[in-house]
């Protein structure tokens, strides 16, 4: 343990000390900052040469800045001679650009990891990336973890009768029904297709939500337009209630922050469940949300890293 060292940068700090505080370590002492002009301003103030070196940093918004200071802090503890360095990222933003949908696009997904690779990142450390595939843009060794057992937890805390879970299109089957099979309830699935960037169409739904409480299930909320959508049609297919759970809240410190607030105010949707690989300001707790931490999950998965242990226990 006297190896080990957890770095922070500025984007989920509270995320950070948390995992700290389960593996009974400070969080390493270091300067993240911004100069005058903007730059972004990195030094790490306590020594890591031959040191297993953890950086957290989710690349939430403003993803930009957030993805430069976990790039200079890797940058830091290679430079200072860290024998390892693993970056934590809880979020992973541009996820979504994991693919070229017309041509003369970007595969930005890939180049932020070629990035983080060329840095000097050892080992990725992420949860529930938007796509499997977004594993396979590293040539170095990702755990991928799922979020999925502690939220299913908090429904079996809190249970809810009759509840069927639901995915919201047909590429997070496989989420939702692992999801539904952990909870030992049915599975209904929506249709939806996107005309363009951020705006979804339902379809249609197969599956029975008659008389029942759903549970939307999905990897992240960002503008809050799919789920409005999938609520207006559970209810409109006579559900009871409409959940919904994500392991991502993208849509913190953006404007959909506002949509999403909306979104519950009109009571279409009772609880939106999430956990915090996004830092969510007190201020922006709606009493209809809930936050499911993964910081056990990620401090024994940084333990059993650490000790060489296997980490695919962890996702069962």
């Amino acid at each position: 343990m006297n190896r080990l060292r957890i770095f922070t940068g500025n984007a989920n700090r509270k995320l950070a000390c948390d995992i700290a505080r389960n593996l009974d370590i400070e969080i390493g002492d270091a300067l993240v900052t911004t100069f005058k002009n903007g730059e972004t301003r990195v030094r790490l103030e306590e020594n890591v040469r031959g040191c297993d070196v953890f950086i957290i940093q989710s690349t939430s918004m403003p993803v930009d800045h957030h993805i430069m200071e976990l790039l200079l802090m890797i940058d830091a503890a290679r430079r200072a001679s860290a024998s390892r360095i693993t970056a934590v990222i809880p979020y992973y933003g541009y996820a979504k650009q994991e693919k070229k949908t017309t041509g003369r696009e970007p595969i930005s997904a890939k180049l932020v990891a070629n990035i983080i690779m060329q840095a000097g990142a050892d080992r990725v450390l992420a949860v529930d990336l938007h796509a499997p595939a977004i594993e396979g843009f590293f040539d170095i060794p990702v755990d991928h973890l799922r979020a999925a057992p502690l939220l299913v937890d908090y429904y079996k805390r809190n249970p809810l009768p009759d509840a069927v879970v639901v995915s919201p299109d047909p590429g997070g089957v496989l989420r939702a029904n692992d999801f539904r099979f952990r909870l030992g309830v049915p599975l209904a699935i929506i249709a939806k297709q996107r005309p363009r960037p951020d705006t979804a169409e339902v379809l249609d739904m197969v599956g029975d939500v008659q008389g029942k409480n759903a549970i939307i299930v999905d990897d992240l909320i960002g503008t809050g337009g799919t789920l409005a959508k999938a609520a207006d049609m559970l209810l409109s297919r006579g559900a009871k209630s409409v959940h919904a759970v994500a392991t991502h809240a993208a849509f913190v410190g953006s404007p959909a922050a506002e949509e999403v607030k909306k979104i519950l105010e009109g009571n279409t949707i009772e609880k939106i469940v999430v956990t915090d690989t996004i830092y969510i300001p007190p201020e922006e707790v709606d009493s209809k949300i809930e936050i499911v931490s993964v910081a056990s999950l990620l401090a024994e998965a940084i333990m059993r890293i650490h000790k060489d242990l296997s980490v695919s226990e962890l996702f069962r």
